[in-house]
């Protein structure tokens, strides 16, 4: 699989995708909602939905053949690193493309780092995301393979300043609401049945979702309410959301541009943890 990209999938991205994407993570900034300024633009979080089908597609590139139905039902998300080099605005025709860039057996799973590429109509690179997940409890023959490397990610360097810590309320709808308004249906976060059938304790909140909530918290509260700043961010997935709950932003540091930060459950486990943003 490594080497090989899926077709690329095209998407016109309208000022209603836009506001509904905003509106599912209850996020009321204009610039993503005031149509009659003319100032609409995507959360920074925005490419995932874009990406979500090509992620699907991915799972049927050649070599994937091997892993059954019962293997892929295990994969999660666990890592994500997206690179914006320009805001996306309303009226856009955006194309999306994933290269898988590495695949490894590490002691949780299977382990495979995707390259999620996004172009507008003129060819230039609008985003670019380093995603890695893993199929637990599945195995991989042969040695580590990748053709190429994600790059580092930003680490705090020094942990001794003060916390800033913000609650972030989630209803027992918000993945419901979050499916719908991002495109992105994956049963496990809307369906009960499918969710207990899969070891799951419940429908849990899409990683994604509590990231946006965060990254919502930090772009009003630190940028001035500027989305357009955000140039780079991510983290790892690292626990479970269930709803009704209330997560926790603890904002831990700034430094070099970058806001670092986690996001914390109901009980007091990292939902999101090594989170970055980093802003111009």
């Amino acid at each position: 699989m490594v080497g090989h990209s899926t077709d690329a999938i095209t998407h016109d991205v309208d000022a209603r995708w836009i506001m509904s994407y905003a509106a599912g993570i209850d996020d009321r900034n204009p610039r993503y909602l005031d149509t009659q300024a003319n100032t609409v633009v995507a959360h920074p979080l925005f490419p995932v939905c874009l990406e979500w089908p090509v992620i699907l597609s991915s799972r049927h590139l050649p070599g994937s053949e091997t892993m059954t139905a019962a293997e892929g039902a295990r994969g999660v998300h666990a890592a994500h690193d997206l690179h914006i080099y320009r805001p996306i605005r309303a009226g856009e025709r955006l194309t999306t493309r994933a290269t898988v860039i590495g695949l490894q057996r590490i002691k949780p799973g299977a382990a495979q780092t995707t390259r999620l590429d996004t172009v507008d109509e003129a060819g230039e690179l609008v985003c670019r995301t380093y995603q890695l997940g893993i199929s637990r409890n599945v195995d991989v023959t042969g040695a580590a393979t990748f053709c190429e490397s994600a790059p580092e990610v930003p680490r705090l360097e020094d942990s001794s300043g003060d916390v800033r810590r913000i609650s972030i309320p989630v209803p027992a709808t918000a993945a419901h609401v979050y499916t719908e308004c991002a495109r992105i249906w994956n049963p496990i976060h809307t369906d009960r049945r499918v969710a207990l059938a899969a070891g799951l304790p419940d429908i849990i909140l899409h990683g994604t979702a509590t990231l946006a909530l965060a990254v919502s918290r930090l772009v009003d509260g630190w940028l001035g309410g500027d989305p357009t700043r955000v140039v780079r961010l991510g983290g790892r997935f690292t626990a479970m959301v269930l709803m009704p709950s209330t997560l926790t932003l603890e904002v831990l540091g700034d430094e070099n541009r970058t806001l670092f930060f986690q996001v914390l459950t109901q009980d007091r486990e990292a939902a999101f943890s090594q989170g970055f943003l980093r802003y111009a």
